[in-house]
């Protein structure tokens, strides 16, 4: 009989890095998130979540690094 596959017992992102990610995807829902330099409007769930994601970085929470294609 297969046994489950186990989990991860570490967190990959921290739980402040969670409520930021929540806290972009509020503002992206209430149309007030903008991106970098261009200052447009942030529609996209995906960078929503890669914007909290590297402020997160920046302030020094448990993320991954970016990865590089």
């Amino acid at each position: 009989m297969p046994t489950a596959a186990k989990e991860k017992s570490t967190r990959k992102y921290s739980p402040s890095a969670g409520k930021s990610v929540e806290r972009e995807m509020k503002a992206m829902k209430q149309g007030k998130l903008k991106s970098g330099r261009s200052g447009k409007t942030v529609i996209n769930r995906k960078q929503a979540i890669a914007i909290a994601l590297s402020e997160a970085r920046k302030s020094g929470k448990k993320v991954p690094a970016k990865e590089t294609s």
